[in-house]
C-alpha cells in the first residue's frame, strides 16, 4: 500500500507543530490536542478536525481547529485561514467556525448574524439557542435554531450547492413527500429548513423498536419520488464507489489491503452493469426517517436524490442497520429482526442476489467511519465491518 504523506502528516504527531504556528499568530498556545474526524481521499486531500486546549490571555478554552492538504498552494485563502508548510506538504489551518470550504459557517454559529438571517424571510424570534449538531469540515454542518415559537436547521454546504438543494425540497415537497420545508437560501451557502415533528428511526430502536412501519409502508414512500428527480444530476451510488472506499480503508489499515481489495471485486462482479433509471433518494437509512408512532412523518437529507437504483435505496437502509446491529449489543435482536423482516418484503420487489451484493458494498464504504470519526480500537471496528460485508456476499 502507497505511503500517503498527507494522511501521515495530519494524523500523526508532527502535526502538532502546524497547529501550535497558526495558533502563535492569534497570540494563543496549544496545550492539548487529539484527532477529532478524518476525511481522506487517497491522491487527492486529507481533511482532518481536532479538539485542541488553548492558552491564551483570557485563559485556556476548548477550540475545534481544521487542516487540510487539498486547498491551493498559491493564491490568496479565506481571512482566518493560514496556509503552512513542513517542507513537504503544504497544509491550510483554520479554527471553527473559519472554515474555508464553508464561508456560512461563521453566520449560521452567531446569534446576531443569525437573527439578521431569519428577518430576511420575515421571521423575527426573540432570543435564540444555536446548536451545532453536525459538522464534516469542508463538506457540510447542520446547526438546530431554537427561540420562541421557532425551530428551525442551518443547513450550511459549499456555495455552488445551496441553490440545488432548495430545488430539490420544493421538487419533492410538491410531489407530497414529507420532506423539510426550505424557506430560502443564501449565496454563501445556508439553507433554512422548517423542522419536522417526529423521532428518528434510529432513536426509536434504542427506546425499544416499536412501533415501525413494515417494508411496504418504505417502498411506498420510495415509490412517490416523483419522475422529475431523474432530470437532476446523477450521482453515484455507495456501491457505484466501492472500489474507492477500499482504497480509504485499506489505506488507514495497510494489513487488510487485499481483503478490502478482493470485497470490492466481488461487489462489482455481482452487481454488474446496470443502469441508474429509477427516482432515488441516494442515502436512505435510519436517520434519514421521522416516524410518529409507526408512520413516516419525515424524510431528511435529500442532499443525493437524483437518478439511481431502487435496489441502492434498499442496500443502504439494510447496510445501516446491520452495522447499527453490530455497534450496540444492546439492541441487537430489536435491529435485526426489523432488517430481516424488511430484507424479506424488499426481495419481493428486487432480485435477491442484486440486493445483498448491493448491501456489501454499502458495508465496506460504512467501513471508513470508525477511522474518520477516530473511534476507539477503530482497527477492530474496521475489522468487524469488513467481516460484515463478506457475509452478505456469502
Amino acid at each position: 500500500m502507497t505511503h500517503d504523506p498527507g494522511l501521515a502528516l495530519l494524523t500523526g504527531p508532527d502535526v502538532e507543530d502546524l497547529l501550535a504556528a497558526a495558533l502563535a499568530t492569534t497570540g494563543q498556545e496549544l496545550a492539548g490536542w487529539r484527532v477529532r474526524q478524518v476525511d481522506h481521499r487517497p491522491g487527492a486531500s486529507t481533511t482532518v478536525s481536532y479538539d485542541a486546549t488553548v492558552r491564551g490571555p483570557d485563559g485556556t478554552e476548548h477550540q475545534v481547529l481544521g487542516a487540510s492538504t487539498g486547498l491551493p498552494t498559491e493564491g490568496d485563502l479565506p481571512a482566518g485561514v493560514l496556509r503552512l508548510t513542513d517542507g513537504t506538504s503544504t497544509v491550510a489551518v483554520w479554527r471553527f467556525p473559519l472554515d474555508p470550504g464553508l464561508p456560512a459557517l461563521a453566520t449560521a454559529t452567531d446569534e446576531d448574524a443569525v437573527r439578521r438571517l431569519l428577518a430576511s424571510f420575515g421571521i423575527r424570534p426573540g432570543q435564540l439557542r444555536l446548536d451545532v449538531r453536525s459538522y464534516r469540515p469542508r463538506r457540510r454542518a447542520v446547526v438546530e435554531v431554537r427561540g420562541p415559537g421557532c425551530r428551525l436547521f442551518l443547513k450550511v454546504l459549499r456555495p455552488k450547492a445551496v441553490q440545488a438543494l432548495h430545488a430539490r425540497h420544493v421538487l419533492l415537497r410538491e410531489a407530497g413527500l414529507p420532506v423539510p420545508r426550505s424557506l430560502g437560501w443564501s449565496t454563501e451557502g445556508l439553507l433554512v429548513l422548517e423542522a419536522l415533528g417526529g423521532t428518528t428511526l434510529r432513536t426509536r430502536l434504542r427506546e425499544g423498536g416499536a412501533p415501525a412501519p413494515d417494508g411496504r409502508a418504505l417502498l411506498e414512500l420510495l415509490g412517490r419520488l416523483p419522475a422529475g428527480v431523474l432530470d437532476l444530476p446523477a450521482r453515484r451510488s455507495w456501491t457505484d464507489e466501492v472500489a474507492h472506499y477500499a482504497r480509504v480503508t485499506a489505506t488507514a489499515l495497510p494489513g487488510e489491503a487485499e481483503r478490502c481489495r478482493q470485497l470490492a471485486d466481488r461487489v462489482q462482479e455481482r452487481v454488474g452493469d446496470r443502469p441508474a433509471d429509477e427516482p432515488s433518494h441516494g442515502d436512505f437509512y435510519e436517520t434519514q426517517l421521522l416516524l410518529d408512532g409507526g408512520r413516516i412523518s419525515g424524510l431528511l437529507d435529500v442532499d443525493t436524490a437524483g437518478p439511481g437504483r431502487r435496489a441502492d435505496d434498499l442496500a443502504c437502509l439494510l447496510a445501516h442497520l446491520s452495522v447499527l446491529a453490530q455497534m450496540e449489543p444492546a439492541h441487537r435482536e430489536t435491529t435485526t429482526a426489523l432488517g430481516a423482516a424488511w430484507q424479506g418484503a424488499f426481495e419481493q420487489v428486487t432480485d435477491p442476489s442484486e440486493l445483498r451484493a448491493r448491501v456489501a458494498g454499502v458495508v465496506v464504504s460504512l467501513a471508513t467511519g470508525p477511522h474518520r470519526v477516530q473511534q476507539d480500537d477503530w482497527p477492530s471496528a474496521t475489522r468487524d465491518r469488513l467481516d460484515l460485508a463478506e457475509q452478505w456476499l456469502a
